[in-house]
């Protein structure tokens, strides 16, 4: 079910350690860790890498390739007249084919990090040697455990994209036919960024120590070199639940393993414990879309968070978060610990120095709370107000002028394009010098054409001045729609509602003006619920209120409806045909009487074209008409 506006944290819902967020007792007087920089710099650190003593240096030397790009992203000096120009906005845009990914669209702040070329199999990054064998062994592999199969020719194109280091948009994530193989692609490109990483600073260790034996007594020490980031963890992962988070470290552990080569995997069993399958009450003749099963498949949780390292090509799960590689959060289970501004216990700084932001699945976010994500996205990349016991020299240098977030890749994949997920890939949460890519296919044909009873679609549009104008959809819904609809012959009335806000606002409405009508949302009883329906389907109720939201989780066919009103377009295109498929259910026999309304504005293109198609959502956006009529049913699908 959606997440609350905010939840505490509990024993059994918590996955941090108990000392994990409290290592270091809170100085009176707070400082940023580059004012601490002042009175640090000049101090030889004696805090080492935990791991340093249990590594092996022969088997971690550095991959000091010069056509690395991992090299070449971190390594890049950006000067100050480069982030003026990346927080101005100004961006240069150029579209290129890949085969696979279709049209995308790359934009980019500063010319000399421009453009990418073609699609060819040279694009792909430079991989460590950890997974070197595993990924020649992937391209061999019909059915790798954990991973979706052979590396295809889509997982090829990400893979180049993400090896650029620019950012990456993906709405067309399909959670049954493309979810797996997204996953296993970002996971790779994961691990290869943090064994590198983790490489780099171990060799620049042993180079030290060599260096520090032969030094002659009095010699002035050599510059040490900047390869660390002000807290040490360096990719965020966000996925809706913890089944989520399970395939994600499956797919690490596929990754990291070679034939006849097992890794060591600390708290494997309370891992398997925590975010294994739950015992499933499902009935089991209970039927519902292959979509549905592919999203809610495994454990459903959505508070959780975990650490983990990477030591020798091992793993160790529940790691402290300040002594993490990666982090693997919902967005609930990170606002926990992040908490709000006045609260005494929060904790933000181990965001401060990530590197890589995965956000997977963010079409489920949205159904679950988008506030959670924009509280994270608001928090990561922000001057620390502890040092943890950071070597500053060691420290890059635009870490500590506070300009890691122009040096962080957001990756975001989503099966929908929504105006929400869009907005945190605008500047004011993403600014990658290197920019970004967005892949900008539109449709050719819509969900409607997948309705299947006969019914006339009346498309209604709007004015509004902005995609979040709730107030002229309101007065238009009120004004024009609504009083055609309160006729007792257009009784058996469901009004489909994405935003929950707007369910609030019209239930209200309908009180006060006390018109016979029921409601569901997913926040209703399991009681309400059954009522509801019942009092629908009888027709004691006229109308009934009917939020997205539900529909996402539930998936129930509501029998009964005879005149269906989109309030707003769904938000998942495929919802439009499932809806209007239930008007089949009633069982009837009034096929002649049954209507369909849906209201869009010009801000809905997107949604539209996801509906109609893109050659008919331009011709309604553009048409001095505001009412289109499309009929589905019988031999034509819809006309």
């Amino acid at each position: 079910m959606p997440s609350p506006l905010l939840q505490p944290a509990s024993p059994v819902q918590s996955d941090v350690e108990p000392d994990e967020l409290e290592e270091e007792e809170e100085e009176p007087e707070q400082k940023t860790a580059y004012q601490k920089l002042l009175s640090t710099l000049s101090q030889p650190s004696s805090n080492d890498k935990s791991e340093e003593e249990s590594t092996d240096e022969e088997d971690e030397e550095e991959e000091l390739l010069d056509e690395d790009m991992f090299l070449q992203h971190l390594d890049a000096e950006l000067g100050e007249e480069d982030v003026q120009k990346i927080e101005s906005g100004s961006k240069a845009k150029t579209q290129i084919t890949w085969p696979k990914l279709g049209t995308l669209l790359c934009t980019f702040p500063l010319e000399r990090f421009g453009a990418i070329g073609p699609q060819k199999d040279t694009n792909l990054p430079v991989f460590h040697k950890v997974l070197k064998t595993r990924w020649k062994d992937l391209k061999q592999t019909s059915n790798p455990k954990g991973l979706a199969g052979e590396i295809s020719p889509l997982q090829l194109e990400l893979l180049a994209l993400m090896g650029s280091y620019k950012d990456l948009y993906y709405p067309e994530t399909c959670p049954v036919t493309h979810g797996p193989q997204v996953c296993s692609a970002y996971c790779l490109h994961v691990l290869n960024h943090v064994l590198k990483a983790n490489s780099r600073v171990l060799s620049h260790n042993a180079l030290l120590r060599e260096q520090k034996t032969k030094a002659k007594p009095g010699a002035d020490p050599q510059d040490e070199p900047r390869d660390q980031g002000l807290t040490r963890p360096k990719v965020l992962i966000l996925v809706p639940f913890r089944g989520g988070a399970l395939r994600v470290v499956q797919t690490f552990i596929s990754l990291l393993e070679t034939k006849g080569k097992k890794i060591v995997v600390s708290n494997k069993k309370r891992f398997k414990e925590e975010f294994g399958e739950e015992a499933d009450d499902k009935p089991p003749n209970l039927q519902r879309p292959d979509d549905y099963s592919a999203i809610f498949s495994g454990n459903v949780d959505d508070h959780f968070r975990i650490g983990l390292s990477i030591v020798r090509s091992s793993i160790r799960l529940y790691s402290p978060f300040y002594s993490s590689d990666i982090i693997i959060a919902s967005p609930l289970g990170l606002r926990t610990v992040l908490g709000a501004d006045g609260e005494s216990k929060r904790d933000f700084d181990f965001l401060s120095s990530i590197d890589l932001l995965v956000v997977d699945q963010a079409d489920v976010l949205l159904m679950q709370n988008w506030e959670h994500v924009l509280h994270v996205m608001k928090h990561i990349n922000l001057q620390p107000l502890d040092s943890h016991g950071v070597d500053f020299s060691r420290v890059r240098m635009w870490n500590l002028n506070n300009w890691a977030g122009h040096y962080r890749q957001t990756l975001v994949f989503s099966s929908i394009q929504d105006p929400q997920i869009n907005n945190i890939l605008t500047k004011k949460h993403c600014a990658n010098y290197r920019g970004q890519i967005a892949t900008k296919n539109m449709p050719k044909t819509g969900s409607i054409c997948q309705v299947l009873v006969q019914l006339p679609h009346v498309f209604q549009m709007f004015s509004c001045d902005s995609f979040m104008d709730h107030d002229a959809r309101f007065q238009f819904f009120v004004d024009k729609v609504l009083p055609q609809y309160r006729d007792s012959v257009m009784s058996h009335t469901l009004i489909y509602i994405p935003s929950y806000f707007d369910y609030i606002r019209l239930r209200n409405y309908m009180k006060k003006e006390e018109i016979n009508f029921t409601s569901i949302c997913e926040y209703s009883s399991k009681s309400e619920v059954s009522r509801a329906r019942h009092f629908f389907e009888k027709g004691d109720k006229h109308f009934l209120l009917f939020t997205e939201r539900f529909h996402f989780y539930k998936r129930y066919t509501i029998k009964g409806i005879q005149n269906l009103i989109f309030y707003g377009l769904p938000s998942f295109p495929h919802f439009y045909s499932e809806v209007c498929n239930m008007l089949a259910a009633g069982g009837r026999g009034e096929e002649a009487s049954w209507t369909g309304t849906a209201l869009y504005s010009r801000y809905d293109a997107h949604k539209l074209a996801a509906v109609t198609g893109a050659q008919r959502a331009g011709q309604m956006l553009h048409s001095n008409k505001t009412v289109h009529l499309f009929v589905t049913g019988g031999d034509d699908k819809a006309s």
